[in-house]
């Protein structure tokens, strides 16, 4: 009877993808020695929660702690090891060398199959003189914050609006910081477009947080932060938020091949450059979805999804990774933002065909009580209708629309047919034509040719060119707030009133689109050529303050 010998996997780097393929490879394998080897002190923690930790959401710092390389030990037969560095990859002789931080001991051990996990660094700013400078990826940093935010008042500076940023925005205010965040970037959250990132801006400052946009940090000394504009402010604390970089150089030493984008290269089964060498998590590229390239898309469901895949791959089964989305939502004091797919600013940027809708729905039935409005917008492709990104705003039910049509996009749904989706209805959780059907609905009409639209940043040169602005509200409400150059004839007095129509091209806007739909149609029935403001006035109200 021949033994077969039992595989030695080894694990660079836990918390998602590491210890996702540790877990799942002990379930498929009883016998395989698992090791893995983690340079900080925690190998299983809920980074995501960090900020919430910080800001006293989160009370007990052991919720972080999802295991412990005791628990890891027990339960599944793991040997976890951590504050031990994996400082060189020997990939002909299939070695790793390892060094314990805390007794400086190296020493070699041999694999069978490599797993590196080694994730991602912060994206350091220039280096301060007398402030902290901390990112928000470990616990370390959490506790260090934490302990830094002794009084109420402390001033404390944020670089970078992203979702890491926000989140830390909102936790710092919690715990009455006087905060300040500084944004490269026009507007706040980046995977957003401007128009649609607006709301977040404004609920921030509403907060009393000082947005300042445009900007970067280029010196930061004795109490003091210093930006690109020559503008100071305050500053005990500097929280890094600026990003993150592929953690590369292990795998670079080691010969393994780097892609493109600088984060290392692996097939459509996770495997390096190198024999029995896989990588997984936010230091890999991904195949993405929508552009057919490769893409750093740093999002902890994919370091899991891809370390059980991997996983499943040295215990015998055939799986291949699928394109990624990049779907992410963040919440900030209330408005949750989320988006799936790519930005205009992305189709813009890679030359992309494509057409625009934007809807401000219910996010349930309006006569049910706690209704609150969604502001959404979908890219497609003008040829194939293939939905190409998808961005939601609101206070309510963002979470799952914007899950609906990441599922959609997965399964080769297109725009127009998400009007078809049948989901599920009652008063208190949507409306009958759910606010993704009226995404299908609208993007029919627009593609169709059914309503012509013109977008927000369009008007301005249409009517400089002689276009008419026609404002399809009611009296009140064109009072209330009106863009500048519109006629108010409200939609009701639209028939009546046709003689006050320009013969020469003609826009129309109500407050979301409903009744420009509606007018354009009945325009365009009578020769008028008329077009659809997309989203309406709130949309263009959103635009406009975005540019303030």
């Amino acid at each position: 009877m021949t033994t077969v010998q039992p595989l030695t996997v080894v694990i660079v780097g836990g918390v998602a993808g590491g210890m996702s393929a540790a877990a799942r490879l002990r379930r498929l394998d009883e016998h395989a020695q698992i090791m893995v080897f983690e340079r900080g002190p925690e190998v299983s923690y809920a980074n995501c929660g960090l900020p919430y930790y910080v800001g006293g959401v989160i009370a007990e710092r052991e919720s972080l702690l999802l295991q412990t390389p005791e628990s890891l030990r027990s339960r599944f037969r793991l040997d976890v090891r951590v504050r031990h560095d994996v400082t060189r990859i020997d990939t002909a002789q299939k070695l790793v060398e390892v060094m314990d931080i805390d007794s400086g001991r190296r020493f070699t051990q041999s694999y069978d199959r490599l797993i590196l996990a080694t994730g991602a660094r912060p994206r350091l700013n220039e280096p301060s003189s007398g402030i902290r400078t901390r990112s928000l990826r470990t616990v370390e940093d959490a506790d260090a914050i934490d302990a830094a935010l002794s009084r109420a008042g402390v001033p404390v500076v944020v670089v970078g609006g992203g979702y890491t940023g926000l989140e830390a925005v909102e936790n710092l205010v919690a715990r009455g910081a006087s905060v300040t965040l500084v944004q490269r970037g026009s507007h706040l959250l980046s995977p957003l477009d401007a128009e649609m990132a607006a709301p977040i801006t404004a609920e921030v400052r509403a907060h009393g947080v000082d947005v300042r946009l445009g900007v970067e940090v280029v010196r930061a000394v004795s109490g003091r932060v210093t930006l690109s504009d020559g503008a100071s402010v305050p500053a005990e604390l500097v929280i890094d938020a600026s990003g993150v970089v592929p953690e590369t150089a292990l795998a670079e030493g080691a010969g393994i091949r780097l892609g493109e984008t600088g984060g290392i290269a692996v097939d459509s089964m996770c495997r390096t450059s190198a024999p029995d060498v896989f990588a997984v998590g936010d230091g890999v590229e991904k195949l993405d979805l929508v552009g057919g390239d490769t893409a750093l898309i740093t999002m902890a469901g994919l370091a899991n999804r891809h370390g059980r895949m991997v996983a499943d791959l040295i215990a015998g089964r055939t799986e291949t990774a699928r394109p990624a989305l990049g779907t992410g939502i963040v919440r900030v004091f209330g408005v949750d933002a989320a988006k799936v797919g790519w930005s205009e600013r992305q189709l813009r940027a890679a030359g992309r065909d494509f057409y625009v809708v934007h809807v401000h729905p219910g996010s349930h039935a309006g006569y049910y009580p706690g209704a609150e409005t969604l502001s959404m917008k979908m890219l497609a492709d003008p040829a194939s209708d293939v939905i190409l990104g998808v961005q939601v705003v609101g206070r309510d039910g963002v979470d799952k629309r914007i899950d609906v049509v990441a599922t959609a996009m997965q399964a080769g749904i297109t725009a127009a047919a998400l009007a078809n989706l049948e989901l599920a209805y009652a008063p208190q959780f949507g409306s009958a034509k759910d606010a993704v059907n009226i995404l299908g609905y609208v993007a029919e009409n627009t593609r169709s040719g059914t309503t012509p639209t013109i977008q927000w940043h369009e008007l301005a040169e249409e009517q400089r060119g002689g276009a008419t602005l026609i404002d399809v509200r009611s009296t009140a409400e064109h009072a209330a707030g009106a863009i500048p150059g519109a006629v108010n004839v409200p939609l009701d007095e639209l028939r009546e009133r046709l003689d006050e129509v320009s013969d020469g091209p003609v826009i129309v806007h109500c407050q979301v689109g409903l009744r420009g739909h509606i007018a354009t149609r009945i325009l365009r029935q009578r020769g008028v050529d008329a077009r659809n403001l997309d989203g309406g006035y709130r949309t263009w109200r959103d635009a406009t303050l975005c540019e303030r």
